[in-house]
């Protein structure tokens, strides 16, 4: 829709500088209705009193939503509530259990869901255009056509029709955007592998591509900045934000949530809660629904109280009045004693005591498969310390924590590990075997620890720090595979902090946990007595935690920045900024040494070198036309004269260029 807009606005401007056609009427008719659609408000997607039960867990029962033009909604809520369902739901993967989805005709709808949707057997090349954007078509036949040279009328008549249809279509810009897509999500190198070969974060990405190419009228994504690395983050959200008009999202990064949302709609306890803004007035307005629903709910307490003293007074007699008192009764005792209305996430654990020597890296170097990640780090870790570590995808930020916490050896140097250091190792794979995903989740915390010590000294038991962790008693008694992504992260959580670790290290403990979990782990790890290290793509994480950074910088090497995340953005900027202004220096002095040397020639040497560079230019020029002609002719004489062309112009521009040294020296 944007891109009809852009090309309706530039055929206008360019018929009301001309005599107006009929054509050129209708042209500019169609570019002001295009506008005007655009403008205003079309409804896309809607939904109308959708239900959705997942086993025996009701995750909402009339929900109703839709989506106009221009709409970016970014959807939150805490894992467990149906976030990833409901986008399922609109992007008609699942049906609702009751309810409509509707979305309007000729409207395309791209969904990336949690775990993508991809062919197995083909590759990765054939699945990202195996797309339901048109131009993909006509972009294959184009290239299926040039394969296959032929000089026949046939042939050259509809090579000019593709390649017409090509440029009004202005599928070359979309080829182009598409070959960036590829490129900046790290998927070029394996175009050729099936998708069955590939780790699931690869999957991830090959799925975005996919949908991003697609060019949907709605984009629905869920997480899509996971496996991602920061700049590919940055790079996604200026992508989305200057491309895509209407959009659903869900995403724990903030920094992205308020660079691509204009709304946010939060889902809790099967209701849907939308808000006009970004995620920082969300927090505002949030804040003050919650002072609402308590002044609410005291007011049904005081008003259960007095009917309960109702109901204990008049046992009988009881007329249609009071039949219906009582309903109203019942229907009072439910609301308040559903859940708390700030129920929320608990850390507490008790702190353990760090030693004189806590975790000391001595030079360590590492490659793998022959690439060199690591050449030569060393690092004395202090007590309190917490580190942020950046990199691209495969850069070896993974491989360092896994030689800091002994998993494997370096090539080279050592790591010294302090006596009364004890490691808790959140990692990006899912921490629990196979073997426990049929276990009950409250079986598998107390196998670690029946009970737990917290930080003021109390003793809890496992079900009661489960549900410090917003696992209620009623789902403590489910296996692990009911639960969701999110909710396994927080039980791999949970299991790592009953340990009581000094030092924690962290990688990317974001993915798939939802913005509320991550608020309160961020205010836990700011108190945190102990050491921390994190990986992160989440820049709002980075920023609030992270006293420096390790940058990795490829080749081996890792720089220790003083700073946090934005702080290192800043220094990057103005790094490029000086590299820029010396740039212009060392040309505005090349320049003005050029005009000296000028100066210094006879009129007639400073004609000639000119000649010279026309003639060098044009024998080039005629050297790109040549070769062009090569690839598309197959007449053998053709072929001939000009193979005899090329060589004669050769040893032209070879002596053009001893003539032209000779003369600029001069």
């Amino acid at each position: 829709m944007r891109n009809r807009l852009r090309r309706s606005h530039s055929l206008i401007n360019r018929l009301q500088r001309e005599p107006p056609t009929p054509a050129g009427l209708f042209i500019k008719f169609r570019g002001f209705f295009y506008a005007l659609t655009y403008l205003c408000p079309v409804n896309l997607l809607s939904a109308e009193n959708i239900a959705y039960t997942a086993g025996d867990k009701k995750l909402f029962t009339s929900l109703n939503f839709g989506l106009s033009r221009g709409d970016r909604v970014g959807l939150i809520g805490v894992n467990g509530t149906g976030k990833s369902t409901f986008l399922k739901v609109l992007a008609g993967k699942i049906p609702p259990d009751s309810g409509k989805v509707s979305v309007r005709k000729d409207c395309t709808v791209g969904y990336l869901g949690q775990n993508p949707e991809l062919d197995p057997a083909l590759s990765v090349f054939d699945n990202v255009f195996n797309n339901s954007n048109p131009l993909t078509d006509l972009i294959r036949q184009y290239e299926a056509h040039v394969a296959h040279p032929g000089d026949s009328v046939d042939y050259l008549n509809e090579l000019d029709r593709l390649n017409n249809e090509m440029m009004v279509q202005d599928a070359w810009s979309y080829e182009a955007r598409i070959k960036e897509i590829i490129s900046r999500l790290g998927i070029a190198p394996f175009m050729e592998q099936s998708v069955g070969s590939l780790s699931g974060g690869q999957k991830k990405r090959v799925a975005l591509a996919k949908i991003l190419a697609e060019e949907p009228e709605i984009l629905i994504l869920d997480e899509p900045t996971n496996h991602l690395d920061i700049e590919t983050v940055e790079w996604l959200q200026n992508l989305i934000t200057s491309r895509f008009d209407t959009i659903l999202i869900v995403t724990h990064d903030r920094y992205f949530l308020d660079a691509v949302s204009n709304q946010i709609a939060e889902l809790e306890r099967g209701d849907l809660y939308k808000y006009q803004g970004n995620y920082a007035y969300f927090l505002e307005k949030k804040q003050e629904r919650k002072e609402n629903a308590k002044v609410e709910m005291e007011r049904a307490r005081n008003l259960y109280r007095k009917e309960l003293e109702w109901m204990r007074r008049m046992p009988k007699a009881r007329g249609t009045k009071s039949k219906s008192r009582i309903s109203a009764f019942d229907d009072l005792k439910e609301k308040i004693s559903g859940p708390p209305i700030d129920d929320k996430i608990t850390l507490e654990i008790k702190d353990r005591r760090q030693g004189g020597k806590i975790l000391e890296a001595r030079g360590i170097g590492k490659s793998i498969d022959t690439k060199l990640l690591i050449g030569h780090f060393r690092h004395h870790f202090q007590k309190g310390e917490k580190v942020g570590i950046v990199g691209q995808n495969g850069c070896g930020k993974t491989t360092l924590l896994r030689l800091l916490t002994g998993q494997i050896k370096p090539d080279k140097g050592d790591i010294v590990t302090g006596e009364n250091t004890v490691i808790g190792y959140y990692s990006q794979e899912e921490d629990l075997p196979q073997t426990e995903m049929g276990k009950r989740l409250i079986d598998v915390v107390t196998e670690i620890a029946p009970n737990i010590e917290l930080a003021d000294k109390s003793i809890v038991s496992a079900s009661q720090f489960l549900n410090r962790f917003l696992f209620p008693p009623q789902d403590q008694y489910k296996t692990v595979d009911k639960l969701s992504g999110g909710e396994r992260k927080r039980l791999q959580l949970l299991r790592i902090l009953i340990q009581n670790p000094n030092f924690l290290i962290l990688d990317e403990p974001t993915n798939d946990l939802d913005i509320e979990t991550l608020n309160v782990l961020e205010e836990f790890l700011e108190t945190f007595g102990g050491s921390v290290i994190i990986v992160s793509h989440d820049r709002y994480f980075l920023d609030r935690l992270a006293q420096h950074l390790f940058v990795f910088e490829g080749g081996g090497e890792i720089r220790d920045f003083p700073g946090n995340y934005t702080d290192y953005r800043e220094w990057l900027d103005e790094r490029k900024q000086v590299v820029k202004k010396e740039a212009a220096k060392i040309e505005k002095t090349a320049t003005k040494v050029a005009v000296e040397t000028k100066s210094k020639r006879s009129y007639k040497e400073q004609r000639e070198l000119e000649l010279t560079e026309k003639a060098m230019e044009d024998g080039e020029a005629r050297k790109i036309a040549i070769h062009d002609l090569l690839s598309t002719t197959t007449d053998h004489q053709t072929i001939t004269d000009l193979a005899l062309e090329l060589e004669e112009l050769d040893k032209n521009l070879e002596a053009l260029m001893l003539k032209w040294i000779e003369l600029s020296e001069k």
